[in-house]
């Protein structure tokens, strides 16, 4: 099954390193069976970390037992589409990378919001 973006076109990967996505596939998919809604492919700041964080997710801290690292600054990630919007109610949303963020998303984010904190894939 195709997976399109907030731009109607094909969904492109988020992040390889590290591994992200609900299914660790390195993209930001909506099967339908994510509780989460990991959709929002976020390029991580430190401001984003710590207002995840004060809410009860921490994507710092190294968590072995399940693969993960911890992210940093700059890391790209599968984020959560509730989260990012209320970050970017808080004033603390992290950068996203339009191509490689689920249509699903705009169930829950305007395009014009995403589009304040877009940036390319590349970094720009």
């Amino acid at each position: 099954m195709q997976q399109i973006n907030v731009l109607g076109t094909e969904l492109m990967p988020c992040s390889f390193d590290p591994m992200t996505g609900f299914y660790r596939t390195g993209c930001c998919e909506n099967r339908g069976d994510d509780p989460g809604m990991h959709t929002v492919c976020g390029r991580v700041t430190a401001d984003f970390l710590s207002f995840s964080a004060a809410l009860g997710n921490d994507l710092t801290t190294p968590m072995p037992q399940y693969g993960f690292a911890g992210l940093a600054p700059g890391d790209q990630w599968c984020v959560c589409a509730m989260r990012w919007k209320e970050a970017f109610e808080a004033g603390q949303a992290c950068d996203v990378v339009l191509e490689s963020t689920h249509v699903s998303t705009l169930e829950y984010v305007d395009l014009a919001q995403l589009r304040q904190h877009a940036v390319t894939a590349d970094g720009s």
